[in-house]
């Protein structure tokens, strides 16, 4: 199975001098929690709802006039529609993701890969994912998962 046939392909995208409240009102409407970030032609970051709150709300920025730049993660980890699906899932369990982007052959944005489309098309996968992020071994530390033991 390939990327293409599990990914959800509609995909909603905010500019980088947008404001949080924008970027949380967007997600809201859309009843989702990330949102590729564009600049120009090409994607720049990802914001999610967990940025907005841990790096913007919680140090104090005040969402109305900070901007999605000021909260965004600026990784990106991308796969393509005609990899196969298991690759995918690797690489969401190497960076303890729940979604990734999926571009096309022309490296243009064409959908999201999420735990929730993996787990209606691949289950096994999603839990592969799962499990791996909830390893009790690996610890968050400065942003970057690491084994400890």
């Amino acid at each position: 199975m390939l990327v293409q046939d599990a990914m959800t392909r509609r995909v909603e995208t905010i500019g980088p001098d947008e404001t949080l409240q924008t970027a949380a009102s967007r997600m809201k409407a859309l009843n989702i929690g990330a949102l590729p970030v564009r600049e120009d032609d090409r994607i720049i970051g990802m914001l999610t709802d967990r940025d907005i709150v841990i790096r913007g709300v919680a140090n104090g920025m005040n969402p109305v006039q900070a901007t999605v730049r000021d909260s965004m993660t600026p990784q990106i980890v991308k796969c393509f529609e005609d990899q196969p699906l298991h690759e995918a899932a690797i690489l969401m369990q190497e960076h303890c993701i729940r979604r990734i982007i999926v571009l096309d052959s022309n490296e243009k944005l064409v959908g999201f890969l999420s735990l929730d489309d993996l787990a209606m098309t691949a289950g096994g996968l999603a839990v592969d994912v799962i499990e791996k992020c909830h390893d009790p071994e690996r610890q968050l530390y400065r942003g970057h998962w690491q084994h400890i033991g």
